[in-house]
């Protein structure tokens, strides 16, 4: 058993992470995008999967502007964006979509180790989904979009004084990599073997990290 040293906090992102919910996001995009054609909705989720840290926000304006070649007001984003949430929160309230190692490791830290997650997912949808599958009172805060997720671990890291060189981010994709690196925090990848060479550690299981 490799034990390291206690970091100041561990900063989770949330899909992917702690809940296996790419799948439902899938549904939830082809949902909103369902009049659209198949190929252009098909390369939103080959980007969605890509950029999982980024926020629906991002990724409605991307199809837009990017796929269809459109302009797209704040105020369409934000109604596609509720449209989203609303067909996510249903289907998002299941505990089988739990990954239980990571909720395991999670209890066995949290008493000593300040846990936050810092998501791409909406903010009052995701603290929503942590109250009904009860996870959300381990965590000192459940933060997520519209705000980036760079300015969500700044924002950890100010208010709560930590040490960045001593602060953990675990995520799945390049964009919390993105976000860790940015904020010079320590950054642990998970659930995504592309990115392993970019990690500062890979955890292969959780059941495997243990700290002093």
């Amino acid at each position: 058993m490799n034990r390291q040293k206690l970091p100041e906090a561990i900063l989770f992102d949330f899909d992917g992470v702690l809940v296996d919910s790419m799948h439902i996001r899938d549904l939830g995009y082809r949902e909103i995008f369902k009049d659209f054609s198949i190929d252009l909705v098909n390369q939103l989720i080959k980007y969605h999967r890509i950029n999982g840290g980024l926020s629906r926000y991002v990724k409605i304006r991307y199809f837009y502007e990017k796929l269809l070649g459109r302009e797209i007001s704040d105020n369409k984003v934000d109604q596609l964006a509720e449209q989203f949430s609303a067909i996510m929160r249903p289907k998002l309230k299941d505990r089988s979509i739990i990954i239980n190692e990571a909720l395991s490791f999670v209890k066995r830290c949290y008493k000593k180790i300040p846990l936050h997650i810092v998501s791409g997912s909406e903010q009052d949808e995701l603290r929503c989904v942590c109250e009904f599958i009860e996870i959300g009172s381990y965590f000192l805060t459940i933060e997520g979009s519209p705000t980036s997720k760079n300015d969500l671990v700044s924002s950890v890291l100010s208010s709560y004084g930590y040490d960045s060189e001593k602060t953990i981010l675990i995520g799945d994709t390049i964009n919390d990599y993105d976000a860790a690196k940015s904020n010079k925090v320590i950054f642990y990848a998970y659930n995504n073997g592309s990115i392993k060479d970019l990690c500062d550690r890979y955890i292969y299981s959780f059941d495997e990290v243990f700290f002093n």
